[in-house]
């Protein structure tokens, strides 16, 4: 298998690091999945956020969630971690993850 760099957008790699230690290594292990091709334990489809765009589920007591793209050959982009306080995922959420995708899209075109 063929192992890709992460990119880390906007405030995601520090926000990530903020996660609690059994968080941050649950994400760890699941970001190597992602990063070696393979599946996460537990994630989902995000297509709110954009085509390609997936959510890594981490459950340790505290629920925290990371939007990654990992369709593109050159890396895996992480667009955004966080912690999740309500049962859906707040707008706000969906709008960094959004935005950070569109910046991947224009970087990738020279833009």
């Amino acid at each position: 298998m063929t192992e890709r760099p992460f990119v880390w957008l906007g405030s995601s790699l520090e926000d990530g690091r903020a996660f609690p230690a059994d968080a941050r290594r649950v994400s760890g292990y699941q970001l190597r999945r992602v990063q070696l091709g393979l599946i996460p334990s537990d994630w989902k489809a995000m297509t709110v956020v954009g085509p390609g765009v997936f959510e890594i589920r981490v459950r340790t007591g505290v629920e925290h969630r990371i939007f990654y793209v990992a369709r593109f050959a050159e890396a895996v982009y992480v667009l955004h971690a966080f912690q999740k306080k309500t049962r859906q995922t707040r707008s706000a959420d969906v709008e960094v993850g959004r935005r950070r995708l569109v910046e991947i899209v224009a970087r990738r075109r020279g833009t």
